[in-house]
């Protein structure tokens, strides 16, 4: 089977989050030979699937057991393809069934084509043609719990690997990286996100008499210029400067008459390495210096970064430039993605996917020639991993 093949049957399984809908067994049923792990929680499932390639002799059979991988001397490099099946709601006003993939002038139509049944369509195909000659372990994660709170997904899997001694040395998860053309970028990391909410204190009071009043919309005006959209830190060669960003105000009663007695600002910070949680406390303390606040902060999650001359990330540029003949911007672009929680458990991992511009949208498509050389990029990473 090839990648259009199989991302039409994924597509075809209506799993929005965290509905699996029995998609796993399918893709059990094309990986007879590879050990099985799940776990669900919570509603949400996982499927672990994973091989080991030209065993020595001593230990050469078709299937082998989590203990005998424990041992030492047969742990080869552990290369994993990742990446999630569930997809957002696809709304109304579609010009075909959402999840009847259909295919029309060149493009695959259907909810989840891009985001991303395209990708783990295309690293299942290119895993069913891996025939290295190295000892080798190849595995597949993939979860049905990524568009929503993402807590008992791919981080809970990773979480069972650790135990079990399987968390793999590299992986790639196929999120839809590239802008314009298939190849253009490369994910090596991502940005922090840190949720706030600040409430800044005054006293209510009738409109008329403002002076047995504290306005704390005045206060947010002299402070607003030192927090909205400015940057924390300079950044660097792989991440923008971080940027704090208010995306909510709320004040007042609603009543046209009376000065509110609290201002809650809401916002976010996608964040370097150079800003922290600990660190953006620390300026909006001096900020707000003689002001009557509250302040919560919450990290949903930490950034990273994969070394840029890695052997998993020179390979995929390498297969990506004589498939897709473009060099890959390498970038940190974009929002969280499950490859944080490999990264948070020392795995190295890089994002690489199909063209963006149609995820989570109405008629979301992906062109067949992208599905084609995504396989082909895929089954180059494959060869020159386990080359050694």
């Amino acid at each position: 089977m090839n990648a259009l093949e199989i991302t039409q049957k994924l597509i075809s399984y209506p799993t929005i989050t965290p509905q699996e809908c029995g998609l796993f067994e399918y893709v059990k049923s094309l990986f007879p030979h590879f050990e099985v792990l799940e776990c669900e929680k919570n509603g949400v499932k996982n499927l672990f699937l994973y091989r080991i390639f030209n065993l020595p002799k001593e230990h050469a059979k078709e299937k082998y057991t989590e203990k005998e991988h424990a041992k030492e001397e047969i742990k080869p490099l552990h290369f994993c393809f990742a990446g999630h099946i569930d997809v957002v709601p696809p709304g109304n006003n579609w010009q075909s069934d959402p999840f009847k993939p259909i295919i029309k002038e060149g493009f695959l139509y259907g909810r989840g084509a891009q985001d991303m049944k395209g990708g783990v369509g295309a690293f299942l195909s290119a895993s069913l043609k891996c025939n290295p000659k190295t000892p080798f372990l190849l595995s597949i994660l993939l979860t049905s719990d990524e568009e929503g709170p993402g807590i008992f997904g791919t981080n809970l899997m990773l979480e069972k690997l650790k135990e079990k001694d399987l968390l793999p040395d590299m992986a790639i998860v196929t999120e839809p990286t590239c802008e314009k053309i298939l190849g253009d970028s490369i994910k090596i990391g991502r940005r922090g996100s840190i949720n706030g909410k600040l409430i800044l204190k005054g006293v209510q009071g009738h409109v008329a008499y403002p002076q047995k009043c504290q306005n704390p919309i005045d206060t947010l005006a002299s402070i607003l210029p030192f927090i909205s959209g400015i940057h924390l830190d300079d950044g660097d060669a792989h991440f923008d400067p971080s940027k704090l960003v208010i995306t909510n105000l709320h004040a007042g009663l609603g009543a046209n008459n009376v000065i509110p007695g609290s201002v809650e600002i809401v916002f976010n910070v996608r964040h370097s390495l150079k800003t922290t949680q600990e660190s953006l406390r620390e300026y909006l303390e001096k900020v707000l210096k003689g002001v009557s606040y509250t302040l919560e902060l919450e990290s949903s999650s930490s950034p990273f970064i994969s070394a840029s001359h890695s052997k998993l990330t020179s390979v995929l540029k390498e297969n990506i430039l004589k498939t897709c003949r473009t060099t890959p911007l390498l970038n940190t672009k974009g929002g969280t993605s499950d490859a944080r929680f490999f990264s948070a458990y020392g795995v190295e991992v890089v994002e690489f996917g199909v063209i963006n511009d149609r995820i989570h949208a109405i008629d979301e498509r992906v062109s067949l020639k992208e599905l084609e050389l995504l396989e082909k990029v895929f089954l180059g990473v494959l060869e020159g991993l386990s080359e050694g």
